[in-house]
């Protein structure tokens, strides 16, 4: 039975409380006090700011509010950062609640928009609050993780609601908020309902700290033998998380039960190269890591040995505060101090608390440990004294270490000080932006007197007031002088005095920006060039955010590519330096792109907003042919994974919703059914949820199981999978790097100096190997299906067009399956 059936029929505070109160206890939920105290007001109709601990329950809480909206026939909206949270609790709330009275929101798809209780990013709420105003349909609204209205760049978005729905009942929950006085008289000013903070210290699980100035791995075997595990060892940057993890592996972690109930539960999952080789390694052996660079499948792989208890350490990121579904018993911070993008500073109180309230497991844990390790010269420091013992001549003499130049150190004091610490009062970044101002012209009613409200009663003070005011009436007249808003001389049947005068797609300013650009961009190219497909991919590439980490290593491979071929030519060192500033990462399409966009801004105000990135990764990948592993190991990008895989899931989901039907060639469909199940095969929940949400009427995509189906199921993505497997040795023959052919197929027998030998009659014939898209042609690429096996023939594109030189192999269907890419074997090379 689901919440939604114990709705009583009449929806008084008591009744409400009781039935849920009641629900709750029949699942084994015991209310806490302040979980009874926050859930009375909000049935009572009051505000709630709930600024309790981590794990005291403020879930409960929200499910709570949700009910009591549902009984009251009032929308209710469940707001978080990410939009993994967000999903995550669309599908809590769809087990209470049932499918069919919950729906989602996300910048990638909506499903189940009308429902009385939606799931969205904060950002969506925003818009929906700046185009509907007060009379937007949103009764309630649960703002989780709400010390996000500090963040410089998305802070606007949790502020907005506050000021432009007055009719809503919000709930705010964080557990570092800090001071919240103003938000309690600003609440109640705007929607004249009171407004009540539930606060508590108590946490169901006390937390003891200490400080330890042991060796770290010292500290960690004290721990595990104290049985203080589970450990979740914090670090502030994923090489160093990797790094201690691998050291950790010489601490006998685990026993050997323990090993293989782990084995037994991994069972047949499939680790890839590079980094799944040593996150494989890494949990046999008891040892997890977590941080936002691994693959997701990684990730809920490390989270469910550690639910089991199965993982003594987990080795991560300060991204543990938000999101993060792992049991720990103790929290170990690696140090207080980290590099913000700015400069290495100490922790904040709020980063502090937020990191430490993770420590200690409700129902399993009576107390939760938070350990700080002193830094590296102070426990050296620790080590020489007490080899010095007690004589106080001994001591005087010691020289102590000092800490590195540049090093922003911390001590004891340090610690007490953050452990007292109340969090840093939170601070408004309020922002204006030409979308805002589309929104809010687009709605009935006064736009001069909505954006006046919207201006001078935010959170700011009067001096960043007068510099958004000021912003604001400059993106007017762009819009103006642009003809996007046109003045009306008298007032409509609405009350408007201004009006758009282009129709706008409500998530327009969330879902891909730039696509009407990419659409007027993709009418430029040519359809019958050979290398449109990848034209097309470029345009769509060029409207996605950059991924920083992938570009910089492009632009490092190519700068090291350049390097050597300068050296080759003789050119000299201060030359050299001159040149390869100007070498950087791919960049197709660059002057049609940014001609385009230049002129697409001329009319549509608004994309200054956004900025257009020409850049090519999937492009890259596709023309290099290379698989996932194959990229990631050539850019070096194992610590990254999880983007590299992430942005190419985006560049799929641009692709299939960007891209219309009339403009996708026979080349580009195949182009769009490699990547996406390319990434289904490393990781299938990135596209298989995106395409369940997308399609929620599609029995067949929604009964898919979790596991990615056989790679040759689809042989439409499979043909291409195989072609670029065979173009690969192509291209690398083109460039007679035999090294890499020969680790491509030395163990069929195909090592270095076979390749040499094989391709050393055809470069006496040819100057070149051709590899170019032409050299991709449909009529060189053949196939001779059999039950078990594809029989390929890749013909070789030669000057002559004698096409007699051929690579041929065989690929195993079932071997492919089993591996989730081609497993081709090279059989002949040559004509």
């Amino acid at each position: 039975m689901t919440l939604t059936e114990l709705v009583p029929a009449s929806p008084d505070p008591d009744a409400l409380f009781d039935v849920f109160s009641t629900w709750a206890t029949d699942r084994g939920l015991s209310l806490y006090p302040a979980q009874e105290e926050a859930l009375i007001e909000v049935v009572s109709g009051s505000n709630v700011i709930l600024a309790t601990p981590t794990g005291s329950g403020k879930s409960l809480v929200a499910v709570g509010a949700h009910f009591a909206a549902l009984a009251e026939r009032r929308r209710s909206f469940y707001t978080a950062p990410i939009k993994a949270l967000v999903s995550e609790k669309f599908f809590d709330l769809c087990e209470v609640f049932g499918a069919e009275n919950v729906g989602m929101m996300t910048g990638d798809s909506s499903v189940n928009a009308g429902a009385p209780i939606i799931c969205c990013t904060a950002e969506i709420l925003a818009n929906i609050a700046l185009r509907d105003g007060a009379e937007a349909d949103v009764g309630q609204v649960v703002m989780d993780e709400f010390h996000f209205y500090s963040e410089p760049e998305r802070g606007w978005a949790w502020q907005v609601p506050l000021i432009e729905l007055p009719k809503a009942q919000f709930v705010l929950m964080s557990a570092t908020l800090g001071d919240v006085t103003r938000f309690e008289k600003d609440l109640t000013r705007r929607t004249g309902r009171q407004t009540t903070t539930v606060s508590s210290a108590q946490r169901p699980v006390p937390l003891f700290y200490s400080y330890a100035l042991t060796p770290m791995h010292e500290t960690i075997e004290e721990l595990l033998q104290t049985n203080q595990a589970p450990v979740y060892v914090v670090h502030f940057t994923q090489a160093s998380a990797i790094e201690r993890a691998s050291a950790l592996m010489s601490i006998n972690v685990s026993t050997r039960q323990e090993k293989d109930e782990i084995a037994r539960l991994i069972g047949r999952f499939r680790f890839t190269s590079g980094f799944g080789k040593t996150l494989s390694r890494l949990v046999r052996h008891g040892i997890g890591v977590h941080h936002a660079g691994m693959l997701p499948k990684y990730r809920r792989l490390v989270e469910r040995l550690a639910q089991a208890g199965l993982l003594k350490i987990i080795c991560g990121t300060d991204t543990l505060g938000v999101g993060i579904n792992v049991p720990i018993r103790t929290v170990l911070f690696t140090g207080l101090s980290k590099y913000d993008g700015t400069k290495t500073r100490h922790l904040k109180a709020r980063e502090f608390h937020q990191i430490a309230g993770r420590a200690g497991r409700a129902g399993y844990d009576t107390v939760g440990n938070v350990v700080v390790q002193a830094p590296d010269h102070d426990v050296e420091n620790e080590r020489l004294l007490a080899k010095a013992g007690d004589d106080p001549k001994k001591r005087r003499k010691v020289v102590r270490k000092k800490p590195p130049e540049g090093f922003v150190s911390w001590s004891k004091q340090t610690f007490e000080r953050l452990i007292a610490a109340e969090p840093e009062p939170l601070t408004s970044s309020f922002a204006v932006s030409h979308t805002m101002l589309l929104n809010v012209i687009g709605r009935p009613g006064d736009a001069f007197k909505a954006m006046r409200h919207l201006l001078e009663d935010n959170h700011e003070d009067r001096a960043s007031q007068r510099r958004l005011i000021l912003r604001s009436i400059a993106i007017y007249r762009a819009l103006l002088a642009a003809g996007v808003v046109e003045k009306l001389d008298e007032p409509d049947e609405t009350g408007r005095t201004v009006r758009l005068t282009v129709d706008l797609q409500f998530d327009f300013a969330l879902n891909q920006p730039l696509s009407p650009l990419a659409l007027a961009a993709i009418d430029l190219l040519d359809k019958e060039s050979p290398s449109y497909p990848l034209d097309v991919l470029s345009v769509i590439e060029s409207t996605l955010e950059s991924p920083r980490q992938i570009l910089s290593a492009q632009q490092h491979k190519a700068r090291g590519e350049a390097v050597n071929k300068m050296k080759a030519d003789g050119i000299e060192y201060d030359e050299r330096m001159a040149l390869l500033e100007e070498v950087k990462h791919p960049e197709p399409l660059a002057e049609l792109l940014n001609a385009a966009y230049e002129m697409y801004r001329s009319g549509h105000p608004w994309v200054a907003d956004y900025h257009l990135e020409p850049k090519a990764v999937v492009r890259d990948m596709f023309e290099r042919a290379m698989n996932f592993g194959d990229y990631v190991s050539f850019y070096q990008l194992a610590r990254s994974e999880g983007l590299v895989l992430r942005y190419l899931a985006d560049s799929y989901k641009a692709l299939k919703q960007t891209v219309p039907d009339e403009a996708k060639t026979e080349e580009l469909q195949d182009l769009v059914e490699w990547l996406g199940e390319l990434v289904r095969q490393v990781d299938s929940s990135l596209i298989d949820e995106w395409e369940k949400l997308a399609n929620p009427d599609d029995e067949e995509i929604q009964q898919q199981d979790d596991a990615p189906p056989g790679v040759t199921q689809n042989a439409r993505a499979f043909r291409v999978l195989v072609r670029n497997a065979f173009f690969r040795r192509v291209e690398l023959a083109s460039r007679r790097d035999y090294y890499e052919l020969g680790l491509l197929d030395a163990t069929d027998g195909w090592d270095y100096e076979a390749w040499q030998e094989a391709l050393a009659p055809y470069f006496e014939e040819h100057d070149e190997l051709p590899s170019g898209p032409a050299a991709r042609g449909p009529h060189l690429f053949v196939v001779e299906q059999k039950p078990e096996s594809w029989l390929v023939r890749q013909i070789i594109d030669d000057p002559a067009g004698d096409h007699d030189w051929a690579i041929s192999g065989e690929v195993d269907l079932a071997a492919s399956d089993e591996a989730g890419t081609a497993v081709i074997r090279i059989t002949e090379v040559g004509n």
